[in-house]
């Protein structure tokens, strides 16, 4: 039997979650609503932006749910690549950015 690390993401648990912070739940959908609407960036761009950052904050949850959008918003499989791709590059540069701090603390010990 596949050992599962997160819990399914079901309609019950959404409504759940709701009922118990129903204020801050209808002021996230609202943002969320605002923030992937179509303005100076277009849909699939932030859907690609999305899928890159749901990779670096390692959410499954957003990964299941930005991919799929993605695709609908018009992203290639090969451009959803091309940003997870971006994403691993970054969270590798900013681990070797930090090597900086390393480097001071190893002086100053």
């Amino acid at each position: 039997m596949e050992k599962v690390l997160y819990p399914q993401a079901t309609a019950e648990n959404a409504k759940k979650k709701a009922s118990l912070a129903p204020k801050q739940i209808e002021a996230w959908r609202n943002f969320s609503k605002t923030v992937f609407k179509e303005g100076v960036l277009d849909e699939k761009t932030k859907q690609l932006i999305a899928v890159a950052v749901a990779h670096v904050t390692q959410c499954p949850y957003c990964i299941k749910a930005h991919v799929p959008m993605a695709k609908r918003k018009g992203a290639t499989e090969q451009e959803i690549m091309e940003a997870i791709w971006v994403a691993a590059e970054m969270r590798a540069g900013a681990a070797y950015a930090h090597a900086t701090i390393a480097l001071e603390a190893m002086e100053n010990e």
